[in-house]
């Protein structure tokens, strides 16, 4: 683990120095958090799973979906950021974001994140009034987690898993699709998963600091979140398994051969865990994508083999 020292003087020449240098534009793409993007991805699940990714007009509209998600999550990191400013600036990575930094005035953060809000509502109220719906759900339940949720031992890990639940059911309202109760019931499996192991890395990389940065951190303990992760971990291999063997699924997509992505899955699972034991990550469970060959090669060939086999066998 890396010292408390180490982290700030190896980031501390890195983004607020960039931001100030860039000037505005730079700070406020910064706490857009583009990176975090990928975690929209999500959208997509309905979409390739219902066997309509050929179809244009449905995979424009998934598009459309996406983006739309991305300004919905860019509003609330940077709300996010806002009410965090003084918890920020005590943690040895965070008070390096242009809010915590100084490189965005708050004023600034504040009128982006309407702004984005302001643009994205109507817009995917044209996509379809019910994935409006479930946007604005989505924004509500984030500024409920942001004021207070967040505090909330367990239920703060919950809503953040339902964040991700709100995006798949919305994916599949964007093309008017069926949502699958095995969509459902993995993805908040797979985000449970990510969101233990996300509070058992900030408990055990910040120590003592933990409480001052996230309260709800002071209630959890590395042996209770290896408890939880050893549950969540148990349950979503299972669930993808039972989804990909059970007849229904067989007959509804036409193929027999969607088990073979079961050993993707564990490796990925598998390599996670490696990844947060052993190497100290999974506090931002997509920096570790991007950081981790071998996990993004493997999350890379799971969507190879997933459309091949749905569309081509």
């Amino acid at each position: 683990m890396m010292p408390h020292g180490a982290v700030e003087s190896a980031g501390s020449a890195g983004p607020a120095a960039g931001t100030r240098k860039a000037g505005l534009p730079r700070a406020l793409l910064d706490s857009m958090r583009v990176r975090q993007w990928l975690k929209n991805s999500v959208i997509f699940a309905a979409l390739v799973f219902s066997q309509t990714l050929m179809e244009p007009d449905r995979l424009l509209r998934a598009l459309a979906a996406f983006g739309l998600f991305c300004a919905f999550s860019s509003a609330v990191y940077i709300l996010n950021d806002i009410l965090d400013l003084e918890r920020d600036r005590l943690h040895p990575a965070k008070r390096l974001r242009p809010i915590a930094a100084g490189a965005l005035p708050v004023p600034a953060a504040a009128a982006a994140s309407a702004a984005l809000v302001a643009v994205a509502l109507p817009l995917a109220w044209l996509v379809d009034p019910a994935f409006a719906l479930w946007g604005a759900v989505y924004l509500m339940m984030n500024v409920a987690y942001s004021l207070w949720l967040k505090t909330v031992v367990i239920l703060d890990v919950m809503v953040l898993a339902s964040g991700y639940v709100i995006r798949a059911v919305a994916g599949g309202l964007a093309i008017d699709v069926a949502i699958s109760a095995w969509l459902i019931l993995c993805t908040i499996l797979l985000s449970l998963f990510l969101g233990f192991t996300k509070r058992r890395q900030e408990l055990a990389q910040l120590e003592s600091l933990a409480a001052s940065t996230r309260a709800a951190l002071r209630d959890y303990s590395v042996a209770f979140l290896d408890q939880m992760i050893s549950i969540v971990t148990s349950a979503t291999v299972v669930a993808y398994a039972l989804y990909t063997l059970a007849p229904e699924t067989r007959a509804k997509l036409g193929t027999p051969y969607l088990p073979l992505t079961i050993p993707f899955v564990l490796y990925g699972i598998f390599r996670y865990l490696y990844l947060v034991h052993r190497r100290d990550l999974g506090e931002s469970p997509t920096g570790a994508f991007y950081a981790d060959r071998p996990l993004f090669v493997n999350v890379v060939l799971w969507a190879i083999a997933s459309v091949v086999i749905l569309y081509f066998s």
